[in-house]
């Protein structure tokens, strides 16, 4: 039987409901264990600032309905589910700064029993609710992926849209705008002086972009968290926003080569640069996993002493700080437990989805786990 998690909530305790991105990744993985034959299992969504007696009070409602379930062992399944819901709620005082998140369901074959509420590390983006035959973990999935960050930036002479894509979750960061006259028609001298005149507005513009962009992105790009950064625009706009070096030099490295023609700006446009990229965006995700494994393929052909497989292999290596790359199955139940302890000792951890090519070879044969090393250590 599963344990359930019981909480006190004095103010410390209250704090301890927060869950940092390992343990919610542990959190999804049993979620996603959890079926049942019959709508029992309840999911609910509490954004930050949602008061606490608004969502009591619908709990209260949803279980006076329940009265009129037929099957009686549906209905006392989820009644007990609204009931352990409420209860912990009820203890509550305020929601957390991020919001809240809870599953409580039965197992009706065993009577297996899970309430599980904390404080995941972003914010709840929506206010939830609904008893199904799964719980719903949709929306916390995207909050497990924020290592793999991409930059959008939509650039045109007068306008620009920076924003964030996180996984499936689209977040846009800021929109500028200024005003740039447009062609004149005097012809002669005029002209070139009012062209010249409308040009330095023009890189102003962008240097203001570059600028803001470098604001948002810089902080992600230092934590390890940015992996490329999306560019488009109407017409040249953005073939002259990237060659105009308006982009700091660390950012301009990560634009990936495809750049987008995109019609308009804010979310929309947006949504429409990732659309016609996301072969690119899907390949991109992948990259680092493809070149980690080419090569541990090529050291391992050659057998020069550089890879090193075998759990306690692995460990003893990256103990010595000998290891540059850990190679980690994102199936294993401990691969962010290898991962957290790989960023200790100084090596770079690369998951394997079962999308990688080879990737289903490296769990069968070395269990999911192989390094690479800095030097040979046998």
């Amino acid at each position: 039987m599963y344990e359930v998690w019981v909480f006190s909530y004095s103010e410390e305790q209250l704090r301890k409901l927060k869950v940092d991105r390992l343990q919610l990744k542990r959190i999804i993985q049993e979620l996603k264990k959890w079926k049942a034959p019959a709508t029992v299992l309840l999911t609910l969504y509490i954004p930050p600032g949602r008061p606490m007696n608004d969502v009591l009070s619908l709990l209260r409602q949803e279980y006076a309905i329940t009265d009129n379930i037929k099957l009686k062992k549906t209905r006392s399944t989820v009644q007990r589910a609204l009931s352990a819901a409420m209860e912990r709620l009820s203890r509550i005082p305020k929601t957390p700064d991020t919001g809240l998140a809870l599953f409580c369901g039965e197992d009706m074959d065993t009577g297996d029993f899970i309430c599980l509420m904390f404080a995941p590390p972003d914010k709840v983006p929506v206010f939830f609710y609904r008893t199904d035959k799964y719980f719903h973990t949709e929306f916390l999935e995207d909050m497990v992926v924020e290592s793999n960050l991409v930059g959008l930036i939509i650039v045109e002479r007068d306008a620009a849209t920076i924003g964030l894509l996180k996984g499936s979750r689209l977040e846009v960061l800021e929109e500028l705008e200024d005003y740039i006259p447009g062609k004149h028609s005097r012809g002669g001298q005029s002209q070139r002086r009012f062209d010249r005149i409308i040009e330095q507005l023009v890189h102003e513009f962008y240097k203001r972009v570059g600028e803001h962009a470098r604001e948002h992105f810089e902080p992600l790009l230092k934590q390890g968290k940015l992996k490329a950064i999306l560019l488009g625009g109407p017409a040249y706009s953005k073939y002259d926003f990237l060659e105009g070096d308006y982009l700091d030099y660390r950012l301009r490295q990560l634009v990936l080569p495809k750049l987008v023609d995109v019609a308009y700006q804010g979310e929309a446009g947006l949504r429409e640069m990732i659309m016609k990229a996301s072969d690119v965006l899907k390949e991109q995700m992948y990259v680092d996993a493809l070149k980690a494994v080419e090569e541990f393929k090529l050291h391992l052909a050659k057998d020069d002493g550089y890879v090193i497989y075998g759990d306690q292999e692995v460990r003893q290596a990256l103990e010595i700080g000998a290891v540059k790359t850990l190679i980690i199955d994102e199936d294993r139940e401990d691969a962010h437990e290898w991962a957290e302890y790989a960023k200790k000792r100084g090596a770079k951890p690369v998951f394997l989805s079962e999308d990688i090519p080879e990737g289903a070879w490296i769990k069968k044969t070395f269990g999911g786990l192989v390094g690479i090393l800095r030097y040979r250590i046998y």
